[in-house]
């Protein structure tokens, strides 16, 4: 039997069928990949592109304002 690559809490596939790995997976990893990870605990500090960083940081604002606006 195989082995699964990622528990169940570490990463899930959005409605494009990408994978998306979970701030609590990337946490324990221990540091930023520089991807652009969407759910990245680490300021996207490794993205080298600085416009790509400040909209990722942008957007990272922006989506956990909507998710407090949902839980309220």
């Amino acid at each position: 039997m195989k082995k699964a690559l990622f528990e169940d809490d570490e990463c899930f596939s959005n409605e494009n069928g990408f994978v998306v790995f979970t701030a609590a997976y990337l946490l324990n990893r221990g540091y930023c990949c520089g991807n652009g990870c969407r759910h990245c605990p680490f300021d996207y500090k490794n993205v080298l592109d600085d416009n790509k960083r400040r909209q990722l940081i942008k957007n990272q604002t922006i989506s956990k304002t909507k998710e407090g606006e949902t839980k309220a």
